[in-house]
């Protein structure tokens, strides 16, 4: 079974599209969209370099470092590579936020501090794994890219932010909920046994497949969701 639905087979440049985690990253970059068209006037070149910045830090940066820790993607990238794409790519999306920070806000510099922060803290577990928690996970990657993306449209922080960095943090928190006994049935069980005895008597076969597909399924439909909602905010703000 692969290590994730989205992962290619593995070898050369499949190994860096698997890397991206190309659905989850879609996801929580809509974040970054839904955030910046809250505000009331929508910056589309801002909002733009925004959600490039949270793409290098996040897609690529965080990702790096993750399969960096643990290989749970697999993938035969050398840890040199994967080392420089997390350090080049989070270089990058910090100097992309102090530009759009020096050029709009200085409100926007404590957020690159923190997203600067918990890219390493998060992915590689550092301070004893105090930042790697599902907790965690849902402000770093829920929140966190709802209100920079506001800021960066808006300048400060308003109710609807606060509110929708709630809704993101708490849809995070679903995601890590079905995400992480997914994960570990197709990375870590190697053998499912058992059966379902149904009221009429049947039975069903318990295996990875059966225990992966509903939550997996509810995984892809509420990566789309997100991002159809992020999509129809730029249409109407448009």
């Amino acid at each position: 079974m692969r290590p994730a639905f989205y992962a290619l087979p593995q070898g050369g440049w499949r190994d860096y599209v698997t890397l991206l985690h190309l659905p989850y990253t879609a996801w929580h970059l809509a974040y970054v969209v839904v955030g910046g068209c809250l505000a009331a006037e929508v910056s589309w070149g801002r909002l733009s370099l925004t959600v490039l910045a949270f793409f290098l830090a996040m897609g690529i940066g965080a990702h790096a470092l993750d399969e960096l820790a643990g290989r749970p993607l697999q993938t035969a990238i050398p840890s040199r590579a994967l080392v420089a794409l997390a350090v080049i790519s989070v270089t990058a999306a910090c100097a992309i936020g102090v530009a759009v920070a020096l050029s709009f806000s200085l409100w926007l510099l404590p957020l690159i501090a923190v997203g600067a922060f918990l890219v390493p803290a998060y992915n590689l577990e550092l301070f004893g794994g105090r930042f790697h928690s599902d907790v965690w996970f849902a402000l770093a990657w829920g929140a966190f890219p709802v209100v920079t993306g506001y800021v960066a449209c808006a300048g400060t922080i308003r109710a609807a932010a606060v509110i929708a960095a709630a809704w993101a943090t708490v849809l995070s928190l679903a995601q890590r909920r079905l995400s992480t006994p997914v994960r570990r049935a197709r990375r870590d069980v190697v053998a499912v046994t058992g059966e379902l005895e149904l009221a009429d008597g049947g039975r069903e076969a318990v295996t990875r497949e059966t225990l992966v597909a509903a939550p997996e399924a509810a995984l892809r439909l509420l990566a789309l969701a997100t991002v159809l909602l992020a999509a129809a905010l730029v249409a109407l703000r448009l």
